[in-house]
């Protein structure tokens, strides 16, 4: 059997550290504040599509079932649209909020347009 220490990478002599790795005697500086508003303003604007997209196709979908229902429950077209409408509005209202505006605003209007659309497609 071999009685030599094993040494790993980290633990030779004289070869540096790898900047992956924590380095106890140099710890990292620590973050600009411009940088952290930067960053978070770049991750509010990417969960704010994020959401949009997702309310877009459940609206759409929505709508689009709207569509595959018998033609003699009208009552049940309407509903699916208004609900297309009601989650859309509420994906606007979100994304606003997430970006720090007021969610009263006239961008809820543009959550009207899957019931608009909805309705002239299938009911009308």
């Amino acid at each position: 059997m071999n009685q030599t220490s094993q040494q790993g990478p980290s633990q030779s002599t004289g070869a540096p550290r790898r900047r992956h790795l924590m380095d106890p005697n140099a710890p990292r500086k620590a973050p600009d504040p411009k940088d952290l508003e930067r960053l978070q303003r770049v991750q509010r604007r990417v969960v704010s599509v994020l959401i949009i997209t997702t309310i877009l196709h459940l609206s759409a979908g929505l709508v689009i079932a709207a569509d595959h229902v018998a033609a003699d429950r009208t009552d049940a077209r309407v509903g699916l649209n208004l609900i297309a409408a009601a989650f859309m509005v509420g994906g606007i209202a979100a994304t606003l909020v997430i970006n720090g505006r007021s969610w009263r605003s006239p961008w809820l209007l543009l959550g009207l347009v899957p019931a608009v659309v909805g309705l002239w497609w299938t009911v009308l």
